[in-house]
Order: structure tokens, then C-alpha cells, then sequence
């Protein structure tokens, strides 16, 4: 049996939408959505949350999640990236446990409406595929393909990656995709020995576009309250 690790990121601070990790989303704080959805995953040896907010720590306990540690503020600014976060995280867990996790894998509270079918599809790639890491993917739509997008120069407007074929129909646009920020696991050893969140060897799976949203600014919350009221 492998052992894995599941780690939800929250910090305090949020410039976009203040305390966006505990903000209500309906009548539920948005980390809590997260929360439990990750408790019912079959496959994770811990779950835990990260964060340096005693508020966010309180509302994860009551929802009986594992708070082990307060995370240092030096890993909660706006300029601190994921990796060192999941580092201490991993550090902390191991000790505390004297345990060695074979995956890592990280659930951001700013993705509430993943299916818990989703993780474990992620979870079982990551552990036969033999990949540096799995990420999950949406679907981009062809409005915003990489041929339609342009650069100005000296006012005349110039493709930005390779040139669009004239008169290309819409539905003969090659599917494209994008990080949907549902799921992210990783080899253990990626993270903690190869100081790396990615690897050069990256497998994807694709989730449902209707429940995929990560929220970053007010129009993302609109988008979510509209997916909670209407389509969940």
C-alpha cells in the first residue's frame, strides 16, 4: 500500500478577495468544500492543512481536519511558491510520523467543486504510470487558442506564437488544455530530493469544465456562486 500525503494550502492573506480561503460560498466557508471532499478519498494515508492563519486552523479543526503546525510566515507571502510550502509540510509530517510518503499530492481550496472521483483517477495514474507528477486539465475553448492570439508591432498585428490558417473553422481548431488546479501529485522524492513541483516527465487527466473553477479574483467567486446555484 503507498503511502500518500494529501496537503491543502490556505494562508491568511488574499489580496484579490480578503480571507478568500474562509470567505462563505453559499453558507459554507471555501475551504471546507475542499475539506470534505479530500476525507473521502479512499486512497490518502494523511490529510492535513497547511496554513498561518489561527482562524483558517480553527474553522479545518472544526471541520475535523488535521492542523499539525502553523506555517511559518516567511512561507505565507504573496511571493512564496507552492514547492517550499509542500517541503515544510512533508518535513513536518515525516518526523511527526517517522514515515517516508512514497506521493504528494496537493488540493488547493480554490478549486471547491472537484469530485472526489476525480482524486482518485489522479491518484491512480500518478501511482502506475511512473511519472514526476499528474496535474489535471480543462479544456480551453477556441476563442482563446493559442493561433488566435496576437502581438502588435509597430502597429501592425502579428501572430504571437505561429501563423492562424486563413478561414480555419472554429471546429477544426486542435483541442487545447490548461491546469485546472483540481489536483497536483507528485513523486515524493520530486519535491523533497529534486527540489522540483513539476518534473520534466508530466502526465494529465481531464475533469468535467462544469465543476472546474479556480478562484483568483471577484469575477472567479461570481462564477462560483453561479456553478453552486445552478449546475452542482
Amino acid at each position: 500500500m503507498k503511502k500518500i500525503l494529501a496537503i491543502i494550502p490556505a494562508r491568511g492573506g488574499s489580496k484579490g478577495i480578503p480571507k478568500k480561503n474562509i470567505k462563505l460560498l453559499g453558507d459554507i466557508p471555501l475551504i471546507v468544500y475542499t475539506i470534505e471532499t479530500a476525507k473521502k478519498c479512499k486512497y490518502f494515508s494523511d490529510v492535513i492543512v497547511s496554513t498561518d492563519s489561527n482562524e483558517i486552523a480553527k474553522i479545518s479543526s472544526d471541520s475535523d481536519m488535521k492542523v499539525p503546525f502553523i506555517r511559518p510566515a516567511e512561507l505565507a507571502t504573496d511571493k512564496t511558491t507552492m514547492l517550499p510550502v509542500i517541503q515544510h509540510a512533508v518535513e513536518f509530517m515525516e518526523k511527526e510520523n517517522n514515515v517516508i510518503y512514497d506521493f504528494i499530492v496537493t488540493l488547493q481550496p480554490t478549486s471547491p467543486f472537484r469530485k472526489v472521483e476525480d482524486i482518485n483517477k489522479g491518484i491512480e495514474l500518478l501511482v502506475e504510470c511512473g511519472a514526476d507528477s499528474v496535474v489535471s486539465v480543462v479544456e480551453v475553448g477556441n476563442h482563446v487558442h493559442p493561433l488566435k492570439l496576437k502581438k502588435i508591432v509597430n502597429d501592425s498585428i502579428l501572430p504571437y506564437f505561429a501563423d492562424e490558417p486563413e478561414g480555419i473553422l472554429r471546429q477544426n481548431f486542435e483541442p487545447i488544455y490548461r491546469r485546472s488546479g483540481d489536483f497536483y501529485g507528485n513523486r515524493r522524492d520530486l519535491v523533497m530530493n529534486e527540489n522540483k513541483f513539476y518534473g520534466s516527465n508530466v502526465k494529465g487527466f481531464i475533469v468535467d469544465s462544469r465543476y472546474s473553477i479556480d478562484i483568483d479574483d471577484e469575477f472567479d467567486w461570481f462564477k462560483a456562486e453561479y456553478l453552486l446555484k445552478n449546475r452542482l
